[in-house]
């Protein structure tokens, strides 16, 4: 007996089978894909497009919404950008197809997958590629090797993605889609999947099994962690004097938000926070010691030289989060390490509770039941974050020794973050993504609800934030959307406003024009480099260096040109006006940017920690020279990889019960 066909196109067969694919999970069901962004070419118009065409011609006659929506964007990179974006705000459980033409239109989307895989973020990514058939090889932008037939420019993505597959025969599509979305809905394995579609393969004909666009519902898991690994977990933690947590994107991911301030209230163990973990508690918790790492708070840092007992909560711990292995100072400090997904939970050398965030934090709070840390810590963390929101306090509003020797109409980073954060709602969304803005958002910005805080700092990819934008507002139009971005960033991907534009999507750009790097300028500088390189400038009169007059360049005029609404301001009590103006703006407006100055040289308070960025061994330069000799110092401070034993020192008895003394 023949089971029932549809003949439909591989192109046609691939786009009816994502729009019938559904996440779930603690029972609330969503599509996993919101749409499709693709750009056409010779390698997919007559393919993908032609089938997203027949899918909106069919989903117009019946007078509904297309199953698989397409969104026109304007960059290959930076729709995968808004894929990611969106997927990270609905918490991995929903994302987006990309799918870009031939050659250089599937190679720009490799900066987006590497960035989606090294964030842990889903997105579907459908390059197309040259002819399965090779009839005509070599075609137009086709790569060929003198060793090898068979090898394309989309093999490039193999190591950037957490699944590649081609389909160079209809009859190998089922597998590869199916295996595709089990990847994309794996919390320990989620990140780009990449199936590549030969140009006529995507036009090719086949009779297809109806069952293979029935719908179906992937189940996202919650790993329940191992009895005796909380047992073992909660004995090392009650072991400990000076315990911290580090909370990672697993806890936003997990949704654990509530679990792990549940935790932290019941035990006293402070909280130093990631940049994908910050606002995993709000601001003015009392465990909340903000952010930790290189781009740290002081009380968060403190602690964390201190700690004898670091638990890692859905933290891959970066060498930003570890100050390059310089924060945990601790001559017997162990780890506890709660993570989906096993290599994460291994590093460190620590215990390792292989589990999702929320359930091992709700085991583990139980299994230390009446144990906390003894009241003097908890008057320590308290002692040192005051100090450190002071610091706050003075970055958002200088004292005068500062603003009297800032140019007229600039202001200071600090200002623009502080007017941004306290003029913007609890739920309003910031983000960024490179410069040197995001170090001190890490450090000064104040997180009041979950979601509200969205950095890209797996990649610190310049020219994210405008196409992440649309990304976050289009997975929840109910927030406003503050896109930090610097003058650098900006010139690196502002294309996407055309693409607000033509949703009408309503984002908020604050564009702070510094005219360079400043980020990298300060860094140059304090490896001796003397800021080369890093300044916006036009040559000087030998025509040799880069040091004569600031460049020409209106970035605001450039805005406008776009289509968005601009606003320049120079002052604070402008740029108080301008948040006002932007938050009432039209839902319907498309995007609003305001445009200011700062001064580069005046910056967020120190974080205390390091940065591990080799500094030249030998030079000429005297700055050069005095700088490896700092690096040195700090490097003597790095420790191993494998942390000592798990195990609780004897004679430690079972730690502190509450109300102990």
């Amino acid at each position: 007996m023949s089971r029932p066909t549809v003949r439909l196109t591989v192109a046609q067969a691939t786009v009816r089978f994502l729009a019938q694919q559904w996440t779930e999970r603690d029972g609330e069901r969503q599509p996993l894909f919101a749409g499709c962004f693709g750009i056409f070419g010779h390698g997919n118009v007559a393919g993908l497009g032609q089938a997203l065409l027949q899918e909106e011609v069919r989903a117009t006659e019946a007078g509904e919404a297309p199953a698989l929506p397409y969104v026109l964007a304007r960059n290959e990179q930076a729709m995968v950008h808004s894929a990611v974006a969106y997927a990270r705000q609905k918490d991995r459980l929903q994302t987006w197809v990309c799918t870009a033409s031939v050659g250089p239109g599937s190679t720009n989307l490799l900066t987006g997958a590497a960035l989606a895989t090294i964030n842990r973020l889903p997105v579907l990514l459908l390059p197309s590629g040259t002819f399965a058939t090779r009839v005509s090889a070599p075609v137009l932008q086709e790569l060929e090797l003198t060793h090898s037939g068979d090898v394309t420019v989309n093999d490039a993505f193999r190591p950037l993605s957490r699944f590649f597959d081609e389909v160079l025969r209809p009859e190998q599509l089922p597998a590869a889609l199916l295996g595709a979305v089990r990847v994309l809905t794996d919390p320990a394995e989620t990140g780009a999947v990449t199936v590549s579609l030969p140009q006529d393969v995507q036009a090719e004909a086949f009779d297809w099994p109806e069952e293979l666009f029935a719908e179906r519902t992937w189940h996202v898991a919650r790993p329940l962690p191992e009895p005796a690994r909380t047992a073992a977990a909660a004995e090392v933690v009650r072991s400990a004097k000076r315990p911290m947590v580090v909370a990672g994107g697993g806890v936003h991911y997990s949704g654990a938000e509530d679990a792990l301030r549940a935790f932290c209230e019941a035990t006293g163990i402070p909280v130093g926070e990631t940049q994908a973990g910050k606002g995993s508690l709000p601001h003015g918790h009392p465990q909340l010691m903000g952010a930790v790492g290189s781009t740290g708070t002081t009380a968060a840092n403190a602690l964390a030289r201190e700690a004898d007992v670091v638990i890692g909560v859905g933290t891959r711990f970066t060498d930003f989060t570890t100050a390059s292995r310089t924060a945990f100072q601790d001559a017997g400090v162990r780890f506890v390490n709660v993570n989906v997904a096993g290599s994460d939970a291994a590093k460190q050398g620590g215990l390792t509770v292989v589990a999702d965030a929320r359930e091992a934090l709700v085991a583990l709070t139980a299994a230390l039941d009446g144990w906390s840390v003894a009241g003097g810590y908890r008057r320590r963390q308290q002692k040192l974050w005051r100090a450190w929101d002071a610091q706050v306090e003075a970055a958002y509003d200088p004292p005068r020794s500062v603003t009297r020797r800032l140019a007229a109409g600039l202001l200071t980073q600090g200002q623009v973050l502080g007017a941004v954060n306290e003029l913007t709602g609890p739920r309003d969304v910031v983000l960024c993504a490179a410069g040197s803005m995001p170090g001190d958002l890490h450090k000064l910005w104040r997180v009041r609800e979950r979601k509200a805080y969205h950095v890209e700092y797996g990649y610190s990819c310049m020219g994210y934030e405008i196409p992440a934008a649309i990304g976050v507002r289009l997975a929840d139009p109910s927030r406003e959307v503050f896109a930090m971005v610097g003058d650098g960033g900006y010139l690196m991907m502002p294309t996407e406003l055309v693409t607000a534009v033509q949703e009408r999507v309503k984002v908020v750009l604050v564009l702070v024009q510094n005219h360079g790097f400043h980020s990298i300028g300060s860094l140059s500088e304090s490896l001796g480099s003397q800021r080369f390189g890093t300044r916006y400038r036009m040559r000087g009169e030998d025509g040799h260096r880069l040091d004569g007059d600031l460049l020409p360049v209106d970035l605001a005029a450039n805005a406008r040109s776009l289509g968005c609404h601009v606003v320049a301001v120079r002052t604070v009590a402008e740029l108080a006006d301008a948040i006002g103006a932007a938050r009432a703006w039209p839902q319907d407006g498309g995007p609003f940017v305001i445009h200011v100055e700062t001064d580069p040289f005046v910056h967020a308070p120190d974080s205390e920690s390091w940065w591990d960025v080799p500094v030249s061994e030998v030079s000429d330069l005297r700055s050069t020279s005095d700088a490896h000799d700092t690096y040195l110092a700090h490097k003597a401070d790095q420790r191993p990889l494998l942390a000592p034993s798990t195990a609780p020192p004897p004679g430690r008895g079972r730690g502190r019960r509450r109300g102990a003394t």
